[in-house]
């Protein structure tokens, strides 16, 4: 399957089974598109163009560039897990009308993890690990910091067994940055791998959904925390993260905004929320094609006045990246990785946290819902039927199980509207990537 497209006045053909990317003329683009039943007129081609055109087509093809076979071997999920997300607190600061986790408290009671219980998840980590040496704890919430010194010892103590395991963990934590201080700061510059940062862009925006427990906006609480971090980070990895929705479609403002902050790794993220008046609905879908177009062009403008900044969504890789049986296999959640609640419980990710349909045992026990995890380990791209003649399938890999489920009832059936945001970036990136390439040669 071969995907052509235009992005402004460039015409490109993407080539799903190798995933190779092509730059064309607009005729290769016109009769390619009406070689795969699109109504495009043609008539204007001479012979001549489309001797040529096929014979650069043959060529390409002979390379398995072009018209490559797609694999479609389903590669069984590994048993080992690899990788865990610690609520190590199910409370929060915040009250942001969106948050999908209820506020932190996931629909249940504010609590905390105990050590007891975290030192027992990083044992279950180690005990089902298997052969990998590399193992990674998300710490997440609620509001991880509103737990630091039990979030502290569970990181001392995962790198004190892991050694005597032979194993290496790599930690990550997500905080909305209001109780950020010089300890934490040194801490986390010292042992996380990666640390986010919750920032949807301009104040007004931020404000607007994101608000301490009395009703005030958060944005002036934090920014100064969030600057003074990012200027400690070093070459070390982070990610300021923003959501947007529906009230700002214009969201390449704040991706921009946060740029001029001196935030160099940005993503915003679609909200995933029935709340009415911020759902992302398929009405919005044109303005947000175009935002992302817009995008990409304040983007490119910045990379060449050597201001380049990492936004998440516009990283492709069609060289390297995941190897093609992960794209096959999709989300790990439920087989590789797994939630760990305040209480010990397990969940297939975070977005199923106590949901009772999808309890799946606890850290002292282990699994006891094996059903659950073949559910999960029988899903991937080749389950999700909607994704078969999607050129994005395996950059995108079908989609979130959870928005899947919560949207459309089945892991298996992608939710649509996600699905067209990604072939929308997916496009764009790719176009980032050819002018990048054109600019390196």
């Amino acid at each position: 399957m071969i995907h052509i497209f235009n992005y402004r006045d460039k015409h490109y053909i993407y080539d799903v089974g190798s995933g190779s990317l092509h730059e064309c003329d607009g005729a290769t683009a016109d009769y390619l598109k009406a070689q795969e039943g699109q109504k495009v007129d043609v008539t204007y081609l001479t012979d001549a163009q489309i001797k040529e055109i096929l014979s650069d087509v043959e060529g390409l093809k002979k390379q398995g560039l072009l018209y490559k076979e797609e694999v479609s071997v389903y590669p069984r999920k590994s048993s080992e897990v690899k990788a865990l997300c610690i609520h190590i607190c199910h409370d929060c600061n915040f009250r942001c009308r969106y948050c999908f986790a209820d506020e932190g408290a996931y629909h249940a009671k504010r609590e905390a993890m105990s050590l007891t219980t975290a030192k027992a998840a990083v044992d279950f980590l180690i005990q089902n690990s298997g052969k990998r040496k590399v193992l990674e704890m998300d710490f997440f919430g609620g509001e991880p910091l509103m737990n630091f010194d039990v979030l502290k010892e569970t990181v001392a103590y995962a790198k004190e067994e892991g050694a005597k395991a032979g194993k290496k963990f790599l930690f990550t934590t997500t905080t909305n940055a209001l109780l950020l201080n010089d300890e934490i700061i040194e801490f986390f510059n010292t042992e996380m791998e990666n640390v986010v940062l919750s920032l949807d862009g301009r104040p007004e925006v931020h404000d607007a959904i994101r608000k301490t427990p009395n009703g005030k906006g958060t944005y002036a609480l934090i920014i100064d925390k969030i600057k003074n971090f990012v200027r400690s980070r070093g070459e070390k990895s982070y990610y300021v993260r923003g959501t947007f929705t529906s009230k700002n479609l214009d969201f390449s403002k704040d991706v921009l905004f946060l740029a001029e902050q001196g935030f160099d790794s940005i993503s915003m993220e679609p909200v995933v929320t029935d709340i009415d008046d911020l759902q992302i609905k398929q009405e919005h879908i044109p303005a947000i094609e175009r935002e992302y177009e817009e995008l990409c062009e304040r983007y490119l403008e910045k990379y060449e006045k050597g201001e380049g900044f990492n936004f998440f969504h516009f990283n492709i890789d069609l060289e390297g990246g995941p190897c093609l049986s992960k794209r096959v296999s999709a989300c790990g959640a439920g087989n590789e990785y797994f939630s760990v609640l305040p209480s010990g419980d397990l969940y297939p990710c975070h977005q199923f946290a106590s949901d009772k349909e999808f309890y799946m045992g606890n850290v002292w026990e282990g699994i006891t819902k094996p059903e659950i995890r073949e559910k999960f380990a029988s899903s991937c791209l080749f389950t999700r039927k909607k994704c078969d003649g999607c050129f994005a399938k395996f950059i995108c890999s079908g989609g979130c199980n959870a928005n899947n489920y919560h949207f459309n009832g089945d892991v298996n059936d992608p939710y649509e509207v996600t699905c067209d945001m990604m072939k929308k970036r997916v496009e764009c990136a790719m176009h980032i990537l050819a002018k990048k390439k054109a600019a390196e040669k």
